[in-house]
């Protein structure tokens, strides 16, 4: 059947000179930037912004959307194995980064637990922005730490006559992963149609040595034999000298249709996709999660209104998820989540200069937990929020400014050891910010803003042990909302090709929500665990991030990267847990006629800044040892009618043990060993 599939997405690729296609090579559009509502350019944003797409994304793809982003300066990867990772940004994470799919919140439960992968495979994207810093405004009050907005083209935004598309196949790498896509448009003009499909199939993890580190080891927290309380995760200790993680396998796949009619003035279209995943959890052998997502998508733009407001948006989602955890054949606990979120978005013409938006957001979500290990209560979260954002430009220089209000009802249904209530929360967000440029090479920008956030239901009515974690969590439903004040600089420079772009940034948190640990235990059926607690804290985060490139010489370019990011809990003293430590990289890359060719060292340092109130086995975060990731990839583009390139991808060369400090696995699950993939990608 594998073989079938992959065998269709290359007949697919090589036989569309047969229905008509010209033979020149086509590109599929680029989507615009989106984390600006003005359309600007990623060089005239204040905010720091990424942006991953076309052939730099096809060959950057990896297994989670966290580890895809992992090579951008501020981003790590939270993995809990190879088949889940959610990004963090800053040393931030859950709720305080937004993961949307075409600006439209995506509402999975990978936020809830960090074994529950995001439902968005990076296979069928064509564009990630990641915005770095607060992003309140536009996209709810909880994105304090930033962004990541994953762009498909399932409804398409621009006339089509004829049939473009890309496909990709793939095998190798350290878990062996046997993987392939298509996308297809087709168009009559005005009408365009949008078809996708994807297939992914990956085997246990390959690693340099034993999964568990020596420090783990060495614990007095490590006790091989327990079967309850902290100890009851260490099953996986048989995973010393057979160099391959046990259960942390995956299998995924899915598809998409949508539809668009196209206007001189605008679209309109709606779309349908399905997401289906299984994958084995490496905390417990004997553990798998079967996800399910469905969702449906509507949105419409109309430009060119000729009144004060001339341009209107409308972005709108239903998704209906859901994923089962499975012991040993039997469904333990089935986790649900539904609801819909849209936008509103009224572009005004310009007054005195000042050129903007003013937009709507709401969300309705009903989330359920049933089963043996539901921590949460069934819960419904319904928000409302208005927002503005204008800029003004000054000559060759720009000044930004917003506003948001936001209500938040997040009830709890009760039942069982759950508490019933109803709690309401009212968040005022607010940015000012500037972009000054200098000369023609050389600019500043700088954004000072105020965030808050509304509790979770989680952080609010959680009450259970939570295996993930290994610990009884408990909500506190007095939560009082997270408040913070941050500064953000970049200054960048570009001249052609080249560009270089440093940035520092700081954030003070009133209250800081997290989960920590308590010395009181809960006596449960499966033994006595610790309690770990969500409370607020102060807190502060500072960081500096380096970007930049440069060309050697017409066919060679250098590239350069770094990020480093300290976060302290002012309140008890000592640091936030799972912070990344100073990252630097470089690499070089080569182009000529149909060859490519790249290199890149990332070299991450110890880190030794842990916290010491974790709440993951509970006691003192581990040290991370550094390690150096050196990697290849080649890439030869065929002589064919259509834009065919073969590439191969080397990673982790010196086959070093590589564990992620923002891992909440880190110490019983690495990073893959050395490996080496081969693929094959098209465009028409």
């Amino acid at each position: 059947m594998k073989l079938k599939k992959i065998t269709f997405a290359l007949l697919f690729i090589f036989t569309y000179p047969a229905i008509g296609a010209d033979k020149g090579a086509l590109t599929i559009p680029t989507t615009a930037v989106t984390g600006n509502p003005l359309g600007v350019g990623s060089d005239q944003m204040v905010v720091p912004i990424s942006i991953l797409n076309g052939r730099e994304l096809s060959l950057k793809r990896e297994n989670t959307l966290a580890e895809t982003l992992n090579s951008i300066p501020g981003v790590s990867n939270s993995s809990f194995g190879p088949s889940v990772g959610r990004p963090m940004i800053r040393g931030m994470d859950s709720d305080r980064i937004k993961i949307l799919q075409n600006g439209v919140n995506n509402l999975d439960a990978s936020n809830l637990s960090f074994d529950h992968g995001v439902s968005i495979d990076p296979l069928i994207i064509e564009q990630i922005d990641v915005i770095r810093g607060p992003a309140t405004l536009l996209y709810g009050g909880g994105a304090v730490g930033g962004v990541v907005n994953a762009i498909d083209h399932r409804i398409p935004k621009e006339k089509l006559q004829g049939i473009t598309g890309r496909g990709e196949v793939r095998y190798g790498g350290a878990n062996l992963e046997q993987s392939n896509a298509a996308v297809v448009d087709v168009g009559t003009g005005n009408f365009v149609m949008h078809f996708d499909a994807y297939n992914r199939d990956a085997k246990n993890l390959r690693i340099p040595g034993n999964a568990v580190s020596d420090r783990k080891s060495a614990t007095k927290f490590w006790d091989p034999t327990a079967n309850t309380g902290a100890g009851r995760h260490e099953d996986y200790s048989n995973n010393h000298g057979t160099n391959r993680l046990i259960n942390s396998y995956s299998e995924s796949k899915g598809g998409a249709i949508g539809a668009s009619m196209i206007f001189d003035r605008g679209y309109a279209g709606m779309s349908y996709a399905k997401h289906q995943m299984k994958y084995g959890s490496p905390l417990e052998s004997a553990v798998s999660i079967d996800m399910d997502n469905d969702r449906f998508d509507f949105a419409s733009e109309i430009r060119d209104l000729g009144s004060f407001f001339d341009r209107a948006k409308f972005r709108a989602a239903y998704t209906d998820y859901i994923h089962k955890e499975i012991e040993d054949g039997a469904i333990n606990t089935t986790f649900k989540n539904q609801g819909v979120e849209g936008t509103f978005e009224l572009g005004h013409q310009p007054v005195l200069g000042i050129k903007g938006i003013v937009g709507a957001q709401f969300e309705n979500g009903k989330f359920q937990a049933l089963g043996a290990e539901a921590f949460v209560p069934s819960s419904k979260t319904n928000s409302q929020s208005v927002y503005l954002y204008e800029e003004l430009p000054i000559d060759k220089h720009k000044v930004t400014f917003g506003l948001r209000h936001g209500q938040h009802d997040v009830d709890s249904k009760g039942g069982g050891d759950f508490i019933a209530a109803n709690k309401n929360f009212k968040t005022n967000n607010s940015a000012i910010g500037g972009l000054y440029t200098l000369n023609s090479q050389w600019s500043l920008t700088g954004n000072l803003s105020h965030n808050e956030r509304a509790p979770s239901y989680f952080e609010l009515y959680a009450n259970g042990v939570h295996a993930a974690t290994g610990t009884y969590e408990q909500g506190q439903a007095n939560l009082k909302i997270e408040k913070s004040n941050g500064l953000d600089g970049q200054i960048r420079w570009k001249a052609g090709q080249d560009s270089l772009t440093f940035g520092a940034y700081y954030t003070k948190f009133s209250n800081y929500i997290g989960l920590r640990s308590t010395n009181r235990d809960e006596p449960t059926e499966d033994g006595t665990y610790k309690v770990s607690e969500f409370s607020g804290i102060k807190a502060e985060f500072k960081g500096v991030e380096l970007e930049g490139k440069t060309m050697l010489t017409d066919y060679v370019q250098f590239n350069l990267r770094g990020d480093y990011v300290d976060a302290k809990d002012k309140t008890n003293g000592g640091y936030v847990p799972r912070i990344s430590p100073l990252k630097l990289g470089a690499g070089l890359k080569y182009e000529f006629d149909r060859f490519g060719a790249r290199l890149d060292v990332l070299h991450a340092f110890r880190q030794d800044r842990v916290a010491t109130n974790f709440n993951y086995e509970p006691g003192k975060e581990l040290i991370t040892d550094a390690y150096t990731n050196v990697s290849m990839m080649a890439t030869y583009k065929l002589p064919t009618q259509l834009n065919l390139e073969a590439f191969t991808r080397a990673n982790n060369l010196l086959n070093e043990e590589i564990r992620e400090h923002a891992s909440f696995l880190k110490d019983i699950a690495p990073m893959g060993g050395r490996s080496i993939m081969f693929g094959l990608r098209g465009e028409f």
